[in-house]
């Protein structure tokens, strides 16, 4: 009795054993589970963080904003409005060190832009673009708004005949269209080319033609400071209305529309020794001339800009533009302001103009407008 009761204290204490060893691997195999589990949501924060650092450091974000007022007495007829001119924000994603996308949208007009770069060259030398971009004929249609000197922004000419506005065969396109580009620079950035292919239609258009539009642009700068440029355009439109200064060409008709320029830009970054705030005193001047069917147009700019401390700069521009040489469709204005740089691009304008015109009253127009840009 006595052996046998020993013999199950015996088998007891192994089965109790058995069990809390068991017991033991179980909770240390849920402590490694555990300890694993916590590992791996470790690493996929750490991954999750490293891939938002990466995206914020491919996307850059832009944005910018001009509204002012205006008053002006064209035609006898005084007017007077607030006006938002421009909404603009725009992404840019650098896909790779060679590749990227930009997409731009105006909030109070249309989407703007959108198009893809690839470099293909190791330096600047050679990129291809693909899409819908602003074009190269002339100096002033590739410059931003927020860094031309005008309320108005751009020359008559330019407006005109770079298609950025009062052209009624081409309509409005914001200097902007779909297509190729080939660009670069050479020679130690001495010497900027572009040369491109587009629709020749305009912003969000399909091609009304089978006849595609030829841009090429050369920009020459042999010191510091100054450029010389000069473009051409040889193209044919589909009109999209009618110009009573060009009688000859009705809406869905196609005709030759052809351009060119030469201009030239100064710049110099300090004021009496000190380094001005936007950017030092610019003088910009250029010579257009364009040809919609058998009407010759042409016109020209010159504009100034004079910091003189504080952040404060003058500007100044005149501007002469003919919409159809044999007709005398002409008119010239003038132009004479402020503007303040409050904080990097944002700025407060004043600017008067006066208009001579041969096919209308002259009138006088005032405006006053602020930009904020990040």
């Amino acid at each position: 009795m006595i052996g046998k009761i020993s013999l199950a204290k015996v088998f007891q204490r192994f089965f109790l054993s058995l069990l809390l060893t068991l017991a033991g691997l179980l909770l240390c195999g849920t402590d490694a589970v555990a300890q694993e589990k916590q590992g791996n949501a470790q690493t996929q924060e750490k991954q999750s963080v490293d891939w938002l650092k990466e995206l914020a450091n491919r996307i850059e974000l832009h944005g910018y904003a001009q509204g002012g007022y205006s008053w002006q007495d064209a035609n006898g007829k005084q007017k007077n409005d607030f006006n938002l001119k421009r909404t603009l924000f725009w992404a840019k994603a650098r896909i790779t060190d060679r590749w990227s996308f930009l997409f731009m949208h105006d909030f109070s007009s249309v989407v703007q832009e959108f198009y893809t770069d690839y470099r293909i060259t190791n330096d600047n030398a050679l990129t291809v673009r693909l899409g819908q971009f602003k074009h190269s004929f002339s100096m002033e249609n590739p410059l931003s708004p927020t860094m031309l000197e005008l309320i108005d922004v751009y020359s008559q000419a330019s407006l005109f005949l770079a298609g950025e506005g009062p052209d009624p065969l081409h309509g409005v396109n914001y200097g902007r269209d779909m297509g190729l580009m080939l660009y670069g620079s050479l020679f130690n950035n001495h010497l900027l080319y572009e040369l491109a292919v587009m629709n020749g239609q305009g912003v969000n258009r399909r091609d009304g033609n089978n006849h595609k539009d030829l841009i090429a642009k050369l920009d020459f700068r042999p010191i510091d400071g100054l450029r010389i440029v000069g473009s051409a355009q040889k193209g044919k439109g589909h009109a999209v209305g009618t110009a009573a200064w060009n009688p000859g060409i009705e809406e869905g008709d196609d005709y030759d529309r052809d351009r060119l320029s030469i201009g030239a830009e100064w710049k110099h970054p300090t004021v009496a020794g000190q380094k001005s705030t936007s950017g030092g005193i610019s003088v910009r001047a250029e010579w257009m001339a364009g040809k919609d069917g058998d009407v010759t147009s042409r016109g020209g700019y010159i504009t100034g800009c004079v910091p003189v401390g504080g952040g404060v700069d003058i500007v100044a521009s005149a501007d002469y533009f003919d919409r159809n040489i044999d007709m005398d469709y002409y008119q010239t204005q003038l132009t004479g302001g402020l503007q303040y740089w409050f904080y990097k691009k944002c700025r407060l304008q004043l600017q008067y103009t006066r208009t001579f015109s041969h096919f209308q009253d002259d009138y006088n127009w005032l405006q006053a407008q602020v930009q904020v840009a990040f």
